[in-house]
């Protein structure tokens, strides 16, 4: 291995920059990238639309013998949405417990604020496929029996065709 350079594999920016991020976050506000990258998944679509994850506030310890105690999680929520967070507030706290692997979370603290929503991304649309496209796309998914797999099989492959110039 003299004089070359050898390279890995490629790395997603998602990858890195969460890397990047976690650490960050987890000393400024005690909270993970996959944690309000999942909100959505953690507290349901609803839901998710009017809160958002703030911080997570730990007690202190006053030695280091005290026994372990749970966080409160701060959450930013819009108006009336308060009120549902408030009343699904155990379940939240199950969810969020569940998806950290431990009993992190004790309590909620809800805070009223605007929520800034993540612009949604419309997904590009599909060129009408080719006639050869179509013959090609046929010939790959014929030896399948199952029927609804054959018919994902067939829709994937008018996506990924459709997207190539």
């Amino acid at each position: 291995m003299t004089g070359k350079k050898h390279y890995g594999n490629p790395v997603a920016v998602s990858d890195l920059a969460t890397g990047i991020l976690d650490p960050v976050m987890r000393k400024r506000a005690g909270l993970s990238v996959e944690l309000v990258q999942s909100w959505s998944e953690i507290v349901g679509e609803r839901l998710a639309l009017s809160t958002r994850p703030e911080k997570l506030v730990w007690p202190r310890r006053r030695h280091e013998d005290d026994p372990f105690e749970p966080a409160t999680l701060v959450i930013a929520c819009e108006g009336a949405a308060a009120l549902r967070l408030q009343h699904e507030t155990g379940e939240v706290i199950g969810r969020v417990n569940a998806f950290l692997g431990f009993a992190a979370v004790g309590r909620l603290k809800i805070v009223q604020k605007p929520v800034a929503q993540p612009p949604t991304r419309r997904p590009p649309i599909a060129r009408p496929l080719t006639g050869s496209e179509n013959a090609r796309i046929e010939r790959l998914i014929e030896g399948v029996e199952d029927e609804g797999l054959r018919d994902s099989l067939q829709k994937l492959g008018a996506n990924i065709l459709g997207r190539r110039k």
